[in-house]
């Protein structure tokens, strides 16, 4: 009888070790996948849990501190679109992800988006792969007139060209066409110091 107690609670201890040691597997490989989320990931998965005209938006600061609530809708490489929410003058926008400095998830927001998986660097989705310096060459091919805001401050113009790594800005009033003799200047403008751009 003896001898039946030992082997059960040597099988016990065994049972309990080889969980604990499934618990401690399951939770690296949890711990590995967080690591891998990106904040794109991340806001990816909160949009596809609300949908893309979810009442809720998403809120957000950019790195000079102006707080946005948007409605993604496209997302590229480095980039996404949206619309904005409680903005009368714009109504779309192109804001980069390296101009977002704080995402305000709300509990439930947080909760979904750490759902997410992490997305791959060879993504199949055509605007998956587009970058910002792809879109803004859109915006440049259609002369459309921009709100580009800036760590300087915002502009109102015409994306004239697309360089590498920066955009020449045609700065004029807003609501005139973009005619050699309204534009006040002509900035060159790194796309690092692009915050927004918000089309008219």
């Amino acid at each position: 009888m003896r001898w039946d107690n030992l082997f059960d609670d040597l099988e016990g201890q065994l049972e309990q070790e080889l969980s604990a040691e499934e618990l401690d597997v399951r939770a690296e490989e949890e711990r590995l996948r967080l690591g891998r989320l990106s904040l794109r990931d991340r806001i990816i998965a909160v949009v596809e849990a609300q949908g893309r005209d979810g009442a809720a938006g998403i809120r957000l600061f950019l790195t000079d501190g102006t707080a946005l609530t948007v409605k993604p809708q496209t997302f590229g490489r480095d980039w996404f679109s949206a619309d904005l929410i409680g903005d009368a003058r714009t109504t779309h926008a192109v804001v980069p992800m390296a101009a977002i400095s704080t995402v305000l998830f709300s509990h439930a927001q947080a909760t979904v988006s750490l759902t997410a998986t992490p997305s791959e660097l060879s993504q199949t989705s055509l605007p998956a792969r587009l970058t910002l310096s792809f879109v803004l060459r859109d915006l440049c091919r259609r002369r459309a007139a921009v709100d580009v805001t800036t760590l300087t401050g915002p502009l109102h113009g015409t994306i004239d060209r697309v360089g590498r790594d920066h955009i020449d800005l045609a700065v004029h009033e807003a609501g005139e066409a973009r005619r050699q003799s309204s534009v006040r200047e002509w900035r060159a403008i790194p796309l690092t110091q692009i915050l927004l751009v918000a089309v008219r």
